[in-house]
């Protein structure tokens, strides 16, 4: 079974199971701003951090203006604030340069290889971070691939064990259902939390058993370490 394949099942398994979850849509600047600050963290605390940045700071302008130091004090939730800090307020001064406003909404409106151009120009982003501005923000059919599903992806065999999250995207994308990305890109989010963890995975309720190369690899481990009668 090839691993096109392989995608098909889980894509059909995980919508049975979770449903079919609609595609969240956002300002694609803010959708920006809210990765930049989940990265190296959690949901909770990006959104601590983001909830932080917005009420020191009501407008984006106010970012632009102020010290580091008071846009790191502002998002310390998140962790990494000093250096998001300092990517914050270069990405919003490339913003005002580059579109002469606070908007990214033309971004939305160019080619689709010029828009990720343009956003991995940009010190901090690189594709997790540019697929999910456009998937969230201008409504792309992408599948930005997070560290959840670089692990499922490892773990059932589509991708090669030491392959990198930059790597993962390329090899990916041809391989995603046409239409299909944004939902199962969530709804994998969703299995890699709650079934397929990075510690202790819950094997036994796996949605997709029969395809999953690291399950038949820890039966073969239990197995040649059982007790002979």
């Amino acid at each position: 079974m090839d691993s096109r394949e392989k995608i098909l099942i889980m894509e059909e398994a995980l919508d049975r199971h979770y449903g079919v979850p609609d595609p969240p849509s956002g300002d694609p600047l803010e959708i920006l701003i809210r990765t930049i600050l989940s990265q190296n963290t959690n949901d909770r605390n990006r959104d601590r951090a983001y909830e932080g940045l917005r009420r020191r700071f009501p407008r984006w302008a106010d970012i632009l203006e102020a010290p580091y130091g008071e846009i790191a004090e502002a998002i310390k939730g998140g962790g990494l604030n000093h250096q998001k800090a300092k990517r914050i307020k270069e990405i919003l001064k490339w913003v005002k340069e580059r579109w002469g406003g606070w908007s990214l909404s033309p971004l939305c409106r160019l080619p689709r290889e010029e828009a990720l151009s343009q956003l991995l120009s940009l010190k901090g982003v690189g594709l997790k971070t540019a697929y999910c501005v456009l998937a969230f923000g201008c409504s792309e059919d992408l599948f930005p691939v997070d560290t959840h599903i670089l692990r499922i992806m490892k773990r059932i065999g589509t991708l090669p064990p030491g392959t990198s999250a930059s790597k993962a995207h390329e090899l990916l994308a041809p391989l995603i259902p046409q239409g299909k990305a944004v939902p199962l890109h969530l709804n994998l989010i969703r299995y890699g939390r709650e079934v397929c963890r990075a510690r202790a995975p819950l094997c036994g309720r796996c949605l997709f058993p029969q395809i999953c190369d690291f399950r038949k690899k820890e039966n073969g481990r239990r197995s040649s370490q059982a007790p002979r009668a």
